[in-house]
């Protein structure tokens, strides 16, 4: 890979304001540097691959990182980042908006392995938690996230410290796929006990053995990929996961390989027949979503309509419009809410801005979810 001068001098640049000025924002640092992509000269793709860069979600916002070819360009920037932000902890600490997240609780790091192979995770453990039982939501990142970006955009560990639950981010692996995707598109990743599933089973009960989680209220969620792969979970472990939050994802079963995949993604995907009940999901999915079509949060939420249906419009002060349509049992127990969020791309609702992928003009999603996996108990 090659950088042409210009993008050299805006790093530079950059480098020269973070030293001699103090705290800066990287984001929009990032955000610069992304204007000149085209300076990085890709090779040439393998006659009839198809491109790894579909499989990672585009920008967004100012936090979001530029697509590029099997995820080089998102894993640059993101490092950029990363690296830009550990020097300015060094010299000065971080400001404003950026402000290091002051979490009361424990962020502790752990690892599963099975037969299937091992993955790190991060769990937060709030300081609210005390004895009793307590809820535990699973948290997938989408592409090139991993447990700390994702912990940072969705704020699901300081939701964690109101509402006294538990938070695990299980971490996907380079190794397992080079721009860390959950590989919801593999048929070996999309049957029980097999595959990643049986990973992210396998974190979750060991969660649920080392502290007092309530076997009732425990869920996972996600974002694209890691959305995907959370309907995968609460498709093939309803005893485990009492319900599911997807945020730009797709169906079970929408793909079974790489070139069905963005099919899939396109709104072309597989129409298979999910196993078992349809668990209770929350759908989140901006209907300018170019990654993921819309079509899919349609999907997701076909599989589980009940006996009614109302649409109800919203708007968030200074902030995106919405369609919220919820699906209710004969005896008014509210079964699937689908959230249409109205000139919203690719991006985690109501984030924040330290984390990648995310959109801060609502609604809040991370909110919302936690507000649907309660009635569940």
């Amino acid at each position: 890979m090659k950088l042409n001068k210009q993008l050299l001098a805006h790093m530079r640049k950059a480098t020269r304001t973070l030293l001699n000025k103090g705290p800066v924002d990287t984001a929009a640092i990032v955000q610069e540097a992304m204007k000149h992509a085209n300076a990085f000269q890709r090779p040439a793709a393998s006659p009839g691959a198809p491109p790894l860069r579909d499989l990672n979600p585009p920008p967004s916002n100012g936090t979001a990182r530029q697509a590029s070819s099997a995820g080089t360009m998102p894993d640059m920037l993101a490092n950029l980042q990363r690296s830009m932000e550990a020097v300015r902890a060094q010299f000065g600490g971080l400001g404003g908006t950026e402000a290091q997240a002051s979490w009361p609780g424990s962020f502790i790091s752990g690892s599963h392995a099975n037969a299937a192979g091992a993955r790190d995770y991060k769990l937060y453990v709030p300081s609210t938690l005390g004895e009793g039982p307590a809820a535990l939501v699973v948290m997938l990142h989408g592409c090139t996230q991993d447990p700390d970006d994702f912990a940072h955009g969705t704020g699901m560990n300081a939701l964690a410290e109101e509402l006294r639950c538990l938070v695990v981010y299980p971490a996907q692996s380079q190794s397992a796929n080079p721009s860390r995707c959950w590989n919801w598109f593999n048929e070996a990743d999309q049957q029980h006990g097999r595959g990643e599933p049986s990973i992210i089973a396998g974190i979750t009960r060991d969660v649920m053995a080392r502290y007092p989680v309530d076997a009732r209220q425990v869920f996972v969620a996600g974002l694209s990929a890691g959305g995907a792969m959370a309907t995968i979970m609460g498709t093939l472990y309803p005893d485990l996961y009492a319900a599911v939050g997807v945020h730009s994802g797709l169906p079970f079963a929408a793909a079974n390989d790489l070139p069905s995949a963005l099919a899939a993604m396109k709104g072309e995907f597989r129409r298979s027949q999910a196993p078992g009940r349809p668990l209770p999901v929350i759908v989140f999915h901006g209907d300018r979503d170019t990654t993921v079509h819309p079509a899919n949060g349609d999907a997701l939420v076909a599989h589980a309509r009940a006996a009614r249906k109302t649409a109800e419009p919203g708007q968030v002060p200074d902030g995106h419009a919405y369609t919220r349509t919820t699906h209710h049992h004969a005896d008014g127990t509210l079964h699937a809410e689908h959230w249409l969020i109205h000139g919203a791309g690719h991006a985690w609702s109501g984030g924040n801005a330290r984390g990648s992928y995310t959109d801060g003009r609502g609604p809040d999603a991370s909110r919302e979810m936690m507000r649907f996996f309660r009635t569940r108990r």
